[in-house]
């Protein structure tokens, strides 16, 4: 895989690991012995050895990773813009491509803005919808909204075209590998991936709690008002949340447990 040395190449190396590494089932555990909020404390790491370790980074090219999916993000697409919805399109396009088969959502709603309401949309991305529980990969695909100065316009590579790229070359590395676990007689609908990308992560003027994450936050107020498994009376969809968040790589991570909040939901 050309360029090993280069950190974008190492964090998307990382990301393919860190899937790699958190098996989709949980072997050697009694599921009906637990219930279903309590499985995520008995999995245990896949070791992989180095010609594993081989295989799964040489399933990705950082150079059709640039190519097919990070340059037709390079455009402005703050909220509700032309190049918003383009992008819209170019990831869903991409998932839709993919063996995995991967169940599309598209979250739209209307969000009031320093700029009157505008549109917003999430991308939801799941590989096993029947699955009680996820883990969520996430991004947010808007740009900041600037206005324009001299014919230029603001794209917003880093933050954060570089990681919806990132993930669309996950998703594509591990398609086979997603594809013969989702089909396999002993798999079970326990454990999906899920991919999200957020609409409307800046702020339009200036970052406050109503001016930001408008996407993460309707889709948040929508799974807490979701039973889930469906008919569930004292569990929703964030029961039980783990967050873990990066934004300028592993040296600033931080880890939040939602389950106490999201208990009382």
């Amino acid at each position: 895989m050309a360029g090993g040395g280069d950190p974008r190449v190492l964090s998307t190396r990382h990301l393919l690991l860190l899937l790699a590494t958190l098996p989709l089932a949980t072997p050697g555990i009694n599921r009906s012995a637990a219930a279903w909020t309590q499985e995520k404390n008995y999995h245990q790491p896949a070791i992989l050895n180095s010609s594993s370790l081989q295989q799964v980074a040489e399933g990705t090219s950082i150079s059709g990773m640039w190519q097919h999916d990070l340059r037709p993000l390079l455009i402005e697409r703050y909220p509700g813009s032309p190049g918003s919805y383009a992008v819209r399109q170019h990831i869903m396009q991409r998932i839709q491509r993919l063996q995995a088969d991967w169940v599309l959502e598209v979250d739209t709603f209307l969000g009031q803005t320093p700029y009157g309401y505008r549109s917003f949309s999430n991308i939801i991305s799941t590989l096993n919808p029947a699955a009680r529980r996820h883990l969520v990969l996430a991004c947010h695909y808007d740009s900041k909204f600037f206005h324009h100065w001299d014919n230029r316009v603001f794209v917003g590579a880093t933050d954060s075209a570089v990681p919806c790229a990132m993930m669309l070359e996950l998703a594509r590395a591990l398609d086979k590998q997603l594809l013969s676990l989702k089909n396999a007689s002993d798999s079970k609908p326990d454990l999906s991936l899920q991919l999200i990308f957020f609409d409307g992560e800046e702020a339009f003027l200036h970052w406050s709690p109503q001016d930001s994450l408008y996407g993460s936050r309707h889709l948040a107020a929508k799974m807490a008002s979701t039973p889930h498994p469906p008919g569930a009376r004292d569990t929703n969809q964030l029961h039980g949340m783990v967050s873990l968040g990066s934004i300028r790589g592993a040296a600033a991570a931080g880890a939040a447990s939602q389950e106490a909040k999201t208990k009382a939901n």
